[in-house]
């Protein structure tokens, strides 16, 4: 069995990232600042390795912000199309966190953790998922 590699791009496919192997973890969040982001009811990404990330083109322009615990956050952005295709967290140590829609892969393993669940959107319904706390995000 081999390791797969996918392709992030974002919408213009001037940003590509190339990921081998399987993700570290694979989450949602539904805290304000991802809703804000996303323009969407939740992020849904994946953690990488950075050594994990065998190619990258394109140029990428990136804010910073800090989260609720203080430590910063920050997106990476396409210049031309504004996609979000990556962040990277101070918290995060030598891994990036990939916007999994980039992927355009329908068989992505779904989140095993909705992080910040009491502000999700009632609606919102993601079986199996276990909600972490602030405290665990």
């Amino acid at each position: 069995m081999h390791s797969p590699v996918r392709k992030a791009t974002c919408s213009c496919r001037r940003v590509e990232l190339i990921c081998a192997g399987e993700p570290r973890r694979v989450y949602a969040c539904s805290c304000n600042e991802c809703q804000r982001c996303t323009g969407t009811a939740f992020s849904y990404r994946a953690i990488y390795p950075d050594a994990a990330v065998v190619g990258r083109k394109g140029e990428t322009k990136s804010w910073r912000r800090p989260g609720t615990s203080g430590a910063w956050l920050e997106q990476h952005f396409c210049v031309r199309c504004g996609s979000v295709v990556f962040m990277r967290a101070e918290t995060l140590k030598d891994a990036i966190s990939v916007s999994i829609g980039c992927f355009e892969d329908q068989d992505f393993p779904p989140p095993h953790t909705l992080h910040w669940p009491d502000r999700r959107h009632r609606w919102l319904c993601l079986e199996g998922v276990a909600k972490a706390s602030p405290s665990s995000s």
